[in-house]
């Protein structure tokens, strides 16, 4: 197998993760499905860890990533923000700036190891 590299940005506030990948992920997830239920099953969470992320990413953003409508008889759901997706956009682009830039050196170091 060849080896592939991987940048896994986070943004941290005083000890909080603010993003990162599996933050990201979710994020992407509920786009998606639109619910965090769903969202939660397809990356093989609990409802209540993805219902923790999600919190925590509200209070950390100056506006809110995720909508969740409450279940009832017509069931719930979940949407990502314009800010949500605005975080989703800017850290995917991060992540391609990056390997783009490092592509040499990455190229550089995979070359060193073994096969």
């Amino acid at each position: 197998m060849k080896p592939v590299a991987q940048f896994r940005l986070r943004i941290t506030k005083d000890k909080n993760i603010a993003i990162g990948p599996g933050k990201v992920a979710l994020l992407e997830a509920i786009v998606e499905a639109g619910s965090i239920t769903a969202a939660a099953k397809a990356l093989g969470m609990s409802y209540r860890r993805a219902w923790l992320l999600i919190d925590s990413m509200n209070q950390m953003f100056k506006l809110a990533v995720v909508d969740a409508a409450t279940g009832g008889k017509h069931g719930g759901g979940a949407s990502v923000t314009a800010t949500g997706l605005t975080v989703i956009e800017c850290y995917r682009r991060i992540e391609k700036d990056a390997l783009k830039a490092g592509a040499l050196d990455v190229k550089k170091l995979t070359n060193l190891i073994r096969d």
